[in-house]
């Protein structure tokens, strides 16, 4: 299976999560008040764990997440499960932002459950915030392809296509990033330090990832105009050697390959 979790996790209604959480909740406030805000996250998930269970409800601590495609498998860490139905990330930061809310998320993504939710415990008081999923497992299966403005070799096409029918759309770039470039020979082979010259100033050596040995790809996710960002890979590639970059941007229900053209 493309994806799987060590433990069977449930779905709540929005009145059962808010019940529970609430009483998640009075324990975490209880974990700062004792701990401070200075312990590491692994300190306040091991005493949040421990309250729960003290209160007779059921948690689990870094419970594994499977992702799997073709030989690629990459491993994910839940903070916590509770009751075998709530997914908790805690966090240890000054403040929680879009990538924290983006790797839940993505965890839910994966799990196809509709809300979890963060903590953060470094803060004066302990900051929280409910993160949505809004697209199904279904759904973010059922994207189309653009690849009117493809001009490559349909070999890597159908290495980024086929993933991505095998986790959907919607999650962490990193994700898509690691796998691509397993599929492609690892970073031994896909990463490279190329020479950027400007009208013969040699100004350096840039990190390219290459689709092919003359071709670099960047991987985006962008559900909203795109126009500003094609200009800037424009200039990203113009004083590089390569002969073009392949631009895959994966919005919620459509994958677009666009080839953009070096200067040679």
């Amino acid at each position: 299976m493309p994806v799987s979790c060590s433990i069977s996790i449930g779905k709540l209604t929005t009145d059962e999560l808010r019940d529970l959480d609430y009483r998640v909740m009075q324990h975490a406030f209880n974990s700062q008040n004792k701990l401070g805000r200075l312990a590491d996250e692994r300190i306040y998930q091991a005493d949040l764990a421990a309250r729960l269970r003290s209160a007779g409800i059921m948690v689990s601590r870094e419970v594994e997440l499977q992702l799997v495609h073709r030989e690629y498998r990459k491993t994910l860490l839940l903070d916590l499960i509770v009751a075998e139905h709530a997914v908790y990330e805690l966090k240890v930061v000054k403040a929680i932002t879009d990538a924290h809310i983006g790797q839940l998320l993505t965890y839910l993504h994966l799990l196809d459950l509709p809300r979890g939710k963060l903590i953060n415990f470094r803060s004066s008081n302990v900051e929280s915030q409910f993160v949505n999923a809004p697209l199904d497992s279904e759904q973010r299966r059922s994207f189309k392809v653009n690849d009117v403005e493809f001009d490559g070799d349909n070999r890597f096409r159908d290495i980024v296509v086929s993933l991505l029918r095998d986790w959907g759309t919607s999650l962490t770039l990193s994700l898509y990033q690691e796998a691509v470039v397993s599929r492609l020979g690892g970073v031994e082979v896909v990463e490279a330090m190329l020479p950027v010259n400007r009208n013969g100033d040699f100004l350096g050596r840039q990190r390219y990832h290459l689709a092919a040995p003359n071709t670099a790809f960047k991987i985006t996710a962008m559900n909203r105009d795109t126009s500003a960002y094609r200009t800037q890979l424009a200039r990203f590639i113009h004083f590089s050697p390569l002969r073009a970059i392949h631009w895959i941007n994966i919005a919620h229900h459509q994958v677009t390959f666009t080839t953009i053209p070096g200067h040679r």
